[in-house]
């Protein structure tokens, strides 16, 4: 990787939202929605490891990790073919300042999610109103390998058919931190001041305040070279 000077942001064109922990609080919901899996088996609720690594993580590697030392494993991975996450929609947390930030990017800026969700991340964004405000959404369904690996933020660069300079990806975790670095894209780093990122943020207008123009000498943008 090689770091280019902050001018070459003034190109941006493209922001790319994970959903869990940027664009929703959902750690209620996903802790709420794995234990009652673990209930049905008659399994205690997760450890605060295990709830850590499904807030990042995809259903199927999630079910597989908090069964991961019972005999019930496969049957919990069928069993998650069936569970709907609909009921536990209503514990997503919009984050505050979300909308207001959504309707000021549109329609200077392209906007994108990669997600480590699947089949929840369209009924969730139907239940929020958000559909409107993205114009293309990337899970895990849509690519071979969800993130940490970089194939998400790689479509979402072919989509939209420009350097990865040009775009933002908003993330809060680990598994964000190494899937910008692999595709070579700029992290914000959202309410996590441990990442490795270009820009650490605490809400929504710091963002905006840089892209009207706000800028500090240290920011260093990681971009592929």
């Amino acid at each position: 990787m090689a770091f280019q000077p902050v001018s070459e942001l003034d190109l941006i064109k493209v922001i790319v939202f994970d959903c869990d922990g940027v664009m929703f609080d959902s750690k209620h919901a996903n802790e709420t929605f794995y234990n009652h899996i673990l209930a049905h088996f008659g399994r205690p609720p997760m450890t605060s490891e295990e709830i850590e690594f499904v807030h990042q993580n995809t259903g199927i590697e999630s079910v597989a990790h908090i069964f991961r030392a019972y005999p019930e494993q496969d049957a919990a991975l069928e069993f998650l073919k069936t569970f709907s996450f609909e009921p536990f929609l209503p514990l997503m947390k919009i984050e505050p300042g979300l909308i207001d930030f959504l309707r000021f990017l549109r329609p200077t800026y392209h906007t994108a999610i990669a997600t480590n969700r699947s089949y929840t991340m369209p009924g969730l964004l139907r239940a929020a109103g958000m559909t409107e405000y993205f114009d293309l959404v990337i899970t895990c369904l849509d690519v071979s390998r969800p993130k940490p690996y970089p194939d998400e933020l790689i479509r979402i660069l072919e989509y939209f058919d420009v350097p990865a300079n040009q775009i933002l990806y908003l993330g809060d975790s680990k598994v964000d931190e190494l899937t910008a670095n692999q595709a070579g894209v700029p992290l914000i780093a959202y309410k996590n001041n441990k990442l490795d990122a270009f820009m650490h943020v605490s809400g929504f207008d710091r963002v905006k305040q840089f892209l009207t123009g706000e800028r500090s000498s240290n920011y260093r943008v990681m971009a592929s070279g």
